[in-house]
Order: structure tokens, then sequence, then C-alpha cells
């Protein structure tokens, strides 16, 4: 087989790849990973069920595929955007922002990908749960470190307990997630967006630096 060839098929089976993921992140989101199989998916896109089969391997790696790809989209649409934002209270109130705004667009249909699964395994054991663990402790560790760059920049105070406020924070903005899924309502995104502004501000060293979340 010549190189162009084979470089061919790589791409056509990339491409595939990532057509099979975005699908699996979506269904995922409102169905949880259980409900993925190869059969849907090659029904639903037009696909081979061996092509889906072959890109994957199993089930369990399927999922675990789908988590990853969850990963860069949440990256991309709640990370990226504070990226250049400098160190301070400000950068954190702006990354709470990010993630409800990212929750309410429902870049997933079913809200936040991670609040779903999560609570479809959290009994459970396996390298699923583990991936969506380490997950979770990921983003945790962002959170509370952008709250550990404030305190150390003198925006935050001294006695600041991080790890708790990242905790409180995390919990607003999973409670407004959750009451907009089930309610249809986007009111509990405006009661978080004050929540977290109140917390901030009675944090913070100077209200002032704490913008109101939009």
């Amino acid at each position: 087989m010549s190189s162009a060839k084979a470089d061919g098929r790589v791409e056509r089976g990339n491409r595939t790849r990532r057509l099979v993921l975005r699908r699996t992140v979506d269904i995922a989101s409102v169905e949880g990973l259980e409900a993925l199989s190869v059969g849907r998916l090659a029904t639903e896109l037009g696909l081979s069920k061996s092509g889906v089969f072959a890109l994957f391997g199993s089930k369990e790696e399927l999922q675990l595929a789908t988590v990853r790809a969850a990963s860069r989209i949440f990256a991309d649409e709640v990370l990226e955007p504070v990226a250049d934002v400098p160190v301070g209270v400000g950068r954190l109130a702006r990354l709470c922002g990010s993630w409800l705004a990212y929750s309410q667009r429902r870049v997933f249909p079913g809200g936040c990908f991670f609040s779903a699964v999560m609570a479809e395994f959290d009994a459970r054991q396996g390298p699923v749960r583990d991936a969506l663990v380490q997950s979770l402790a990921t983003w945790m560790a962002y959170v509370e470190g952008c709250a550990v760059g404030a305190r150390a920049c003198g925006e935050l105070r001294g006695d600041t307990d991080t790890a708790q406020l990242a905790f409180e924070l995390v919990a607003l903005m999973e409670t407004a997630n959750a009451h907009s899924l089930l309610t249809a309502q986007m009111l509990a995104y405006d009661r978080a967006r004050t929540g977290i502004t109140s917390r901030l501000r009675a944090t913070a060293t100077d209200p002032a630096l704490v913008p109101h979340i939009t």
C-alpha cells in the first residue's frame, strides 16, 4: 500500500472517529454513557457496525474515548476563554461565568456533560469511574488554583480557605445546571451568578475587584 493511500485511510478513520465522538458526547449528556452502543451509532450516523467497532474495540473504550472528547470540548469552552485573564479574583469570577455560560448555552444538550455522567458512575468501580474521578479532581484543582493565585496576589483575604471556596463555587454552578435542566428555566443561572458574586465579594480584600458575573 502506498504512503498516500495509507495516509488517506488514517485521515478517513480520524474523521469518522471525530464524527462518532461528537455524537456520543451529546447522547451521554442526556442518556448516560451506558446508552452508547456500536449498533446505535452505526445506524444514526450511517456507518457500518464493524467500522465503528474497529475504531474503539469495546464499549468501555468507547465510553472512555467519549469522556476524553468531552474533556477537550470542556477545555475549549470553559478554560480557554479565561486563559489570558490576569491572575486575581476577577479571573476566578470570570471562570465561574465561563462555566455557567457553557452550561446555559447547552454546549452539550444535557447541560454539563460531567454532571450528568458522574451521577451515573459515582457508586461504580472501574476505568470509566476512575476517568471521571480524575476529571473532577482536575476541575476542582483548577478552580482552587485560581483562588490560590488570587490570594497570593492579595485580592483574597489571607485567611481564605481556598479548597472550601472552590467547593462552594462549584456547588453553586452545579446546582444551577441541575435546576435549569429539571425545570426548563434559566432563573437558576441568575441566582448562581448572584451567589458567586456575593461570595467572592465577601472574601475579597476589595469587593470592587469582583465584577458581577455575566
